[in-house]
């Protein structure tokens, strides 16, 4: 039988049916490749960052050349709550096409950058690019494919394509700097830059014009500042330990953003970020899920990653061809949870893929220094299997379960808490495994504190959909 189109809403014989399968697809296309850049740039930049420091005369001390890469997460996280937001009062659309230009600009930028200070700046601003473009294009998913099943199916081609994006930069990255440089890694952004931008003008359908309220700017600025806090908290709580003084005011600051942030919000009209949204089961329960599951998998994907290149000596390519078995999963596994959303609404597979994940962080405990390559496999693709089959369904969970003019938002909020996710993955696991003496101890209790975050997270799927009134995707 043939698949039906893309948009068509009911698969009746009609006009839209006629036209060329290929053309309903083209508004995803652009939407995932302004996500493809952002998903890259978050991990491609990493093997990077040794040429970087040796080229602008830092030597060894990567401390300003670690900045390159943390300062476009915090920025990245910082925003995207307000971007979201934007992106409802103004529209989906313009915001997503400012948001890919900037990118472009900030590329070109970055690639130019005669100083280290310079990079450093293009980073911060690629960060704001990127908190444009993700809400909104999850926004504008949901205006092009009005269908419940097309959109499932279409969610799960745009995570699949991000997660390909994340897990394959360290691959791509120590290709492009062992060939042409570490310049290259940011020149990479235009072509898709560019032909996102010419697709997103002619094909992606803007959501209907809402009334354009006030901007909340106390909630814009709080909110800010809490998950910038929160977020530059993890990061140098893992480098500097976490009774740092920088860290326990970062902290205390995040804890005072929040509180004020919340009491701001419950006597606002016109909230940027209704309180009532987390009324919802669905709502919650898969934004917690998305937290738990960037815990996880980024932080184990840091860990294996040093395990590979420092605690076996794999070279930097090879190290990232080693996690390839995890890598190759994310876009089958998007699809096939992307279906089974559609069919059966998000909690089966979410619960499905996050068991799934945390089998394969358990069997990982087999790993050592001397490990055969082999026994590794299977670990690594069903962590990378869970993982990408868990993330349509929860996207999709926070999508529907929003009204549609606050959708940007609703995936504003779930972005942020994976970013925040991933930050404290990757200081959490990281700071287990400081220690090269107690390397393999560190890994074994890193996988554990992995695996227990899924399980955690599919035990809370069980929510979705059950609170009274709320009957899922299905």
């Amino acid at each position: 039988m043939p698949l039906r189109e893309f948009g068509s809403p009911d698969g009746a014989a009609d006009a839209a049916q006629a036209r060329p399968q290929a053309a309903s697809r083209l508004p995803l296309i652009a939407l995932c490749l302004g996500f493809f850049m952002v998903m890259l740039d978050a991990t491609v930049v990493t093997v990077a960052l040794p040429p970087i420091g040796q080229d602008y005369g830092t030597g060894g001390d990567l401390a300003g050349a670690q900045w390159v890469a943390d300062g476009y997460t915090i920025v990245f996280a910082g925003l995207l709550l307000s971007a979201g937001s934007l992106g409802d009062r103004l529209g989906s659309k313009p915001v997503f096409q400012a948001g890919l230009g900037l990118f472009v600009v900030t590329s070109l930028g970055c690639g130019l950058a005669p100083t280290l200070w310079f990079l450093i700046l293009m980073r911060l601003l690629q960060g704001l690019a990127a908190a444009l473009v993700v809400p909104t294009s999850l926004a504008l998913i949901r205006a092009s494919y009005t269908n419940k099943e097309d959109r499932a199916r279409a969610i799960g081609i745009w995570g699949g394509i991000g997660g390909i994006a994340a897990a394959s930069g360290p691959v791509l990255g120590g290709l492009l700097v062992s060939a042409l440089g570490w310049r290259s890694v940011f020149y990479v952004n235009l072509p898709f830059g560019l032909l996102g931008m010419a697709l997103a003008a002619r094909h992606v359908r803007a959501p209907k014009s809402q009334t354009v309220r006030g901007m909340d700017l106390p909630a814009q600025v709080l909110g800010i500042l809490a998950l910038a806090a929160a977020t530059y908290a993890v990061i140098e709580g893992g480098h500097q330990g976490w009774s740092a003084p920088v860290v326990v005011i970062a902290f205390v600051l995040f804890a005072l953003c929040g509180i004020a942030f919340v009491l701001v919000e419950r006597r606002t009209e016109n909230a940027m970020l209704p309180l009532s949204l987390f009324r919802h089961v669905t709502f919650s329960s898969a934004t917690v899920v998305g937290l738990l599951l960037n815990i996880g998998f980024y932080g184990q994907l840091f860990v294996v990653t040093f395990y590979f290149q420092q605690y076996r000596h794999y070279a930097v390519l090879w190290a990232g061809l080693a996690i390839l078995p995890q890598t190759a999963m994310a876009g089958l596994a998007s699809a096939l949870g992307g279906r089974m959303t559609a069919r059966t609404g998000p909690r089966t597979p979410m619960t499905l893929g996050l068991l799934i994940g945390a089998a394969g962080f358990l069997a990982l405990l087999v790993a050592g220094r001397s490990t055969p390559y082999w026994s590794l496999v299977l670990p690594l693709a069903a962590i990378g299997f869970g993982t990408a089959f868990t993330m349509p369904a929860a996207v999709a969970a926070v999508v529907e379960s929003a009204p549609p003019n606050r959708s940007g938002v609703a995936s504003g909020v779930l972005n942020a808490s994976r970013q925040v996710g991933s930050a404290v993955g990757v200081a959490l696991l990281g700071a287990l495994v400081a220690d090269p003496a107690h390397f393999e101890s560190g890994m074994r209790a890193g996988s554990l504190v992995s695996g227990g975050c899924f399980v955690v997270g599919a035990l809370i799927a069980q929510a979705v959909g059950r609170a009274p009134g709320e009957r899922g995707l299905a």
